[in-house]
């Protein structure tokens, strides 16, 4: 069985194999022990503490094959983009150019770069094994996370962000950065997004132009790929649209890739999600897809957090009964609650 729950320090190996393997542009997930291995302290740290409110908190999680201890997939949520430095975008907005005396009124597509989205929170560092990507377990490594911002409202801000890696050819080539970065950094896409890896993006985002990009004044692979996302990104992408969340107002300062946004109390597996009893019953999970329909279900704890994929006759206002299999998996007995929603 595959369960979604806090990284470990213990689980530095495995989840650099999986940064190793991550897109590019995914530069919350560097392949560097160091810098992995202060992240998942980082995230333990945040864990631990007690929150009234978000901050610098920082949550990594892992989806791991209980069977095998092995490591299929992980992502994260930080508390507050930017909390202790801007977090930059571009922001898509139109000027107008007009002249009543030469009969002139043109709308002009710009982009300027803001840190307006700086302190709501940000969903990052999501990776799943390529042989699981068409499976209900990328949906469990993207929105397990939302579960555990549902369970635990305090900690997080009332919208969420997330980056989406944007186009870059089988070179490692980004239209769009060598259309705007590369003009003010002597060096490729790869380098600068391995360096933001490694250190920071703000400090490169803050050498960017402070001043509006007139966009139809870029080359046109540049504006063609604004908004597009990288293949390998595509499924993280789908699932947080059908959550709810919008694109079209921001993109990435590097790639072009989107930024989404959405209201916390919006996003679906928030809203739609419920908290229910739970019953145990003696029989084995059924492998998902298997019979009656699939849910999401979470614990609702903190440092013991975990959420699964299973096959439910669930009916919303009565309990709902898990195998032994899936409530020991979740840490929960006869009488805990659960939440659910459905996949």
């Amino acid at each position: 069985m595959l369960v979604m729950r806090p990284a470990q320090l213990s689980d530095l190996a495995e989840v650099q194999r999986l940064a190793a393997d991550s897109p590019i542009g995914v530069t919350s997930l560097p392949d560097d022990q160091q810098r992995l291995q202060e992240k998942i302290q980082a995230s333990e740290a945040s864990f631990g503490a007690e929150v009234s409110f978000n901050g610098e908190e920082s949550y990594f999680f892992v989806l791991e094959d209980s069977e095998s201890g092995r490591l299929v997939g992980c992502s994260g949520v930080v508390a507050s983009a930017g909390y202790s430095e801007p977090f930059y975008s571009f922001r898509n907005e139109t000027f107008v150019h007009a002249s009543r005396s030469l009969g002139i009124h043109n709308k002009i597509h710009v982009l300027s770069l803001c840190h307006d989205l700086t302190g709501n929170s940000l969903l990052t560092s999501y990776y799943v094994q390529p042989e699981l990507v068409q499976t209900p377990y990328a949906e469990l490594n993207s929105r397990g996370r939302l579960l555990f911002l549902a369970s635990h409202p305090e900690r997080f801000s009332d919208a969420v962000v997330v980056e989406i890696v944007g186009y870059s050819d089988e070179q490692g080539e980004s239209p769009f950065w060598n259309a705007v970065g590369r003009n003010f950094f002597d060096m490729s896409y790869v380098e600068a997004e391995r360096l933001c890896g490694l250190k920071s993006r703000t400090f490169l985002a803050e050498l960017m132009p402070h001043y509006p990009i007139y966009v139809p004044l870029l080359p046109d692979e540049a504006q063609e790929v604004m908004g597009q996302v990288y293949p390998r990104a595509q499924i993280n992408f789908d699932i947080l649209m059908r959550e709810g969340f919008e694109t079209d107002h921001y993109i990435d300062i590097f790639d072009g890739g989107p930024t989404l946004h959405a209201r916390t109390t919006s996003i679906r597996s928030i809203s739609q999600s419920r908290v229910v009893p739970v019953r145990v019953s003696a029989g084995k999970e059924r492998e998902p897809g298997k019979g009656g329909r699939q849910y999401l279900v979470c614990n609702g704890q903190l440092q013991d957090f975990r959420a699964i994929v299973a096959d439910l006759d669930w009916v919303p206002g009565k309990p709902v009964t898990l195998s032994a299999e899936a409530a020991e998996a979740l840490g929960v007995g006869e009488g805990a609650t659960v939440r659910l929603v459905a996949l």
